[in-house]
């Protein structure tokens, strides 16, 4: 019996995203080093920082974040323990003395 449209697109869409999946690097498999250069190199790049999470990270100087928006320091899993990498977060608001 020969496979319909819709029987093929949804095997389509279950390989594509299984294979998008796979195609985010994880943080957990690579070193420090590894990210904060794979970071530089794209300027901004989602990675995979556990089973189930992911961010975007973008390098410290640079455009990548849209105002107001600003590079801010996190850390992420890496294979040889922590490592700090720039996100996208909004500045906390200036309190008047």
């Amino acid at each position: 019996m020969p496979m319909g449209k819709i029987e093929f697109c949804a095997a389509a869409m279950i390989v594509a995203a299984t294979n998008f999946a796979d195609a985010r690097p994880d943080t957990r498999t690579m070193t420090c080093a590894q990210t904060q250069a794979l970071i530089e190199s794209r300027h901004a790049v989602v990675l995979s920082t556990g089973s189930n999470t992911y961010d975007r990270y973008v390098r410290q100087f640079g455009n990548e974040c849209d105002a107001p928006y600003v590079p801010m320091v996190g850390y992420v899993p890496a294979s040889d323990g922590q490592c700090m990498v720039y996100r996208c977060e909004q500045p906390a608001p200036m309190v008047p003395d």
